[in-house]
């Protein structure tokens, strides 16, 4: 008789806890997705794969389009895609890991593991690797590079490459997203281990996950479902180029599914492969040298998006596109794969899931600017990636225009909206002016994004 009352009631104290998202919006979840696919699979987008859980419940798990535009091949549900830099996610849970075993110590300085690598006499600590605030410039942004990324050569080759670059800033003092810092990070966890990188992660984060079909990515092995990568153009979809999977290595070098970044994410957000501490500190930003708060933890973003609070990284390589996001308040995991570098990107296609589950609860709310907007006027620069970043701020119309160039070329003009402090908001971008004392306009410009925080200082001073 107990037995019988207890579940109806466990039954209603379920569906009383189940958020409001889960009973009217889940059911139209397919639809939306649907008609994501519907209005890009077949013309800017070879294929494409979206799966959302929440906790271990599977609300959607789909697959459009084509793996091989040359066979015609339908994209399997578990296609096999490289997912360039939610790599970054194993690796620093991997640098996690060594060090809750005491064999890797974050706050010694780099040196310490790769005494070969010339640091140019700065003090740089492990820690620094691991949210892009050493200074080093990414060997994505090195134009040598490229030359190198076709081909198999030892990794001192590019270890030599990248300690001759001029440091984008000194350690600590900004954020700038460096892929060099994750290849130093691959040299790390290989000393320290005495595994290879690929040896380590499979062990300890793959197979207890339980990702039977993931990977280091190969330029030669036959992987089954591996899907094809493509890059849009106007003439239509063709062949992605070639890259040698030497170098992508802890920055960005991981193939994995759908099924298996949900089950990543369950495992990581629910203490299957890190203490609460070490959790922790993976998923607390750090703040710069001067005390200002960044986005960027360790391998992932931490931060209020429009949709809510999340947990995120993206992925960009050669022919793939990839987003990987966790609502760590609803226990909300979103997973995005493309198999074409292309528009909307994962990142889109998750803020549209994100939107239509939890509607906008953190969008910034904007406020009335009382003081002068004149005092912001004026042409801001300073280091950005791969690039000299240069602000032009004016004011039209009572409103707050800035255009930002970049290699010569100028994005659109903004209209950010006021939110306080001095800060000016543009979806996820945070353009912060600080004020000299004596002076009459600003002579600084922080733009903050979740992935990097650029200084920018007048020119006009």
């Amino acid at each position: 008789m107990k037995s019988t009352l207890r579940r109806p009631i466990a039954l209603l104290f379920a569906l009383l806890t189940i958020p409001q998202f889960l009973l009217a919006q889940a059911s139209n979840l397919e639809a939306l997705v649907d008609s994501i696919a519907e209005e890009h699979v077949g013309s800017t987008l070879a294929g494409l794969s979206v799966g959302v859980t929440r906790s271990d419940q599977v609300l959607l798990k789909k697959s459009f389009g084509l793996a091989n535009l040359q066979w015609q091949v339908p994209m399997p549900m578990d296609a096999v895609h490289e997912i360039g830099s939610i790599t970054k996610q194993f690796t620093t849970a991997a640098m996690l890991q060594l060090y809750g075993q005491e064999k890797l110590d974050l706050q010694a300085d780099i040196s310490e593991y790769l005494p070969d690598f010339d640091t140019q006499g700065r003090q740089i600590s492990v820690r620094r690797l691991m949210d892009h605030t050493s200074g080093i410039k990414g060997f994505t942004e090195i134009p040598e590079f490229g030359e190198i990324s076709q081909r198999t050569l030892p990794r001192e080759d590019l270890l030599r490459l990248i300690e001759k670059q001029a440091y984008d800033f000194e350690p600590g003092e900004a954020l700038i997203y460096n892929n060099s810092a994750y290849f130093l990070m691959g040299l790390i966890i290989e000393t320290v281990s005495g595994q290879s990188f690929e040896d380590y992660v499979e062990q300890n984060l793959f197979t207890p996950a339980g990702m039977d079909n993931s990977s280091y990515c190969s330029n030669s092995k036959l992987v089954e479902n591996k899907a094809q990568g493509y890059q849009y153009s106007p003439e239509g979809l063709k062949l992605a180029r070639y890259h040698d999977h030497t170098w992508p290595y802890a920055a960005g070098s991981l193939c994995s599914t759908i099924s298996d970044l949900l089950s990543w994410n369950h495992a990581l957000h629910n203490g299957e492969l890190l203490s609460p501490a070490l959790y922790e500190m993976m998923i607390t930003p750090v703040p710069l040298k001067d005390g200002t708060q960044i986005r960027y933890a360790m391998g992932v973003n931490h931060y209020q998006h429009a949709t809510g609070r999340v947990i995120e990284h993206g992925g960009g390589i050669d022919g793939f596109l990839s987003h990987s996001r966790y609502y760590p308040d609803e226990d909300v995991t979103v997973v995005v794969l493309q198999n074409t570098a292309a528009a909307p990107g994962p990142a889109a296609i998750a803020n549209q899931i994100g939107e239509h589950l939890f509607g906008s609860p953190g969008e910034p709310q904007e406020q009335t600017f009382a003081g002068d907007l004149a005092s912001f006027s004026g042409t801001y620069s300073g280091p950005g990636r791969g690039a000299l970043l240069t602000a032009t701020v004016a004011v039209e119309d009572g409103e707050l225009n800035l255009t930002i160039q970049a290699r010569g070329n100028s994005g659109p003009a903004q209209t950010p909206t006021y939110v306080g402090r001095n800060t000016f908001a543009q979806g996820d971008i945070r353009y912060m002016f600080e004020m000299s004392a004596g002076q009459p306009g600003a002579s600084v410009l922080r733009m903050d994004s979740p992935s990097g925080h650029y200084i920018l200082r007048s020119l006009d001073d």
